[in-house]
């Protein structure tokens, strides 16, 4: 099998190299969208991670070019219109638990680090300033988390928190039973927002959840919540949180993905202007801790990702059921 891979880093290049077994390979730095999706032809299958584009006119194209696969290197799927993909005749295959405890490790840390200002700390510390004027965070003890979406990622979550001795809301379609049997409460979405003192978003972005996180939902919080995301961007209302931040609705937010992260993460941007005004009020704040889509960025991760997508190659080329077909 010949596969193109977009998107593409020195680190993916890296790990996909050690497990490409039999399958040629050739690496495009480049997002696929309409202007790229030429790069493709002559390759059997391609490989996109979360920021490609794959709605319909560019899937028909990659099926005109003789595309017969599209892996993702990640779980989500957002990006691709499945319905279109399948009529033409392309398969789509994700990594689906590529490494659940590297996202809710994450999570946790930017928890931590708002909480307990850890950031700040060191930098103080480098300046020879040992003041603790304004570390002041609280015990997660006997706090109430709220997860939304308990899924791999979301269970992993529950179990470290659990370990802290919180009480644990979730929601989500269906209720988990390793997340029932850790003494997780499944209530409505309504509650877990009224309740909770930290809310963290574990869902998939859909129509359903798609700014599942807006005025409204915001105005029911607790005067200073903790909002973690580390899921999509798109999951929470970037105008609606930087209104809550200003009201002090929101009293600490952690993100790991942003809405309109496509033009700006996994680039190293630091000799541009950002024109981007949303993401330039968030980084006004004091109490926000941004990560550029880092969560999952770990060796364990790094290396199910690649030995998944090859091996979904394999399949394919050998006419055996997908896995981890979408």
């Amino acid at each position: 099998m010949k596969l193109a891979v977009f998107s593409s880093h020195d680190y993916d290049k890296e790990y996909l190299e050690q497990y490409k077994q039999h399958h040629e390979v050739q690496y495009f730095e480049q997002a696929l969208d309409i202007n790229t999706v030429n790069l493709a032809s002559g390759f059997d299958s391609v490989c996109v991670f979360v920021n490609d584009d794959l709605n319909k006119d560019i899937l028909s194209q990659l099926k005109e070019q003789g595309i017969r696969l599209v892996a993702l290197r990640c779980a989500g799927f957002n990006n691709v219109d499945i319905k279109t993909a399948y009529q033409l005749g392309i398969s789509v295959v994700r990594v689906p638990a590529y490494s659940p405890n590297s996202v809710a490790e994450h999570a946790v840390a930017l928890m931590l680090t708002l909480n307990r200002k850890t950031h700040k700390a060191y930098n103080r510390v480098k300046s020879c300033n040992f003041s603790l004027d304004g570390l002041m965070g609280f015990d997660l003890h006997g706090k109430t988390a709220g997860i939304i979406g308990t899924g791999r990622i979301g269970t992993e979550l529950a179990k470290i928190l659990s370990g802290f001795g919180m009480k644990i809301l979730a929601c989500d379609i269906t209720d988990n039973s390793a997340c029932t049997e850790l003494g997780v409460n499944y209530v409505s979405l309504n509650e877990l927002i009224t309740n909770s003192d930290i809310i963290s978003l574990h869902c998939p972005l859909t129509t359903q959840t798609n700014h599942i996180i807006n005025e409204q939902t915001i105005n029911q919080m607790k005067q200073g919540v903790m909002l973690i995301n580390t899921s999509r961007g798109a999951v929470l209302d970037t105008v609606a949180v930087i209104e809550g931040l200003r009201n002090k609705t929101i009293g600490y937010l952690g993100i790991d993905v942003y809405e309109y992260e496509a033009d700006l993460f996994f680039t190293d941007m630091s000799g541009q202007v950002v024109d981007d005004h949303c993401f330039q009020q968030l980084q006004h704040f004091d109490n926000v801790l941004i990560t550029g889509h880092q969560a999952f960025f770990t060796q364990d991760a790094m290396t199910e990702i690649a030995k998944t997508t090859f091996n979904s190659l394999t399949e394919l080329e050998n006419n055996l059921p997908l896995s981890h077909s979408l």
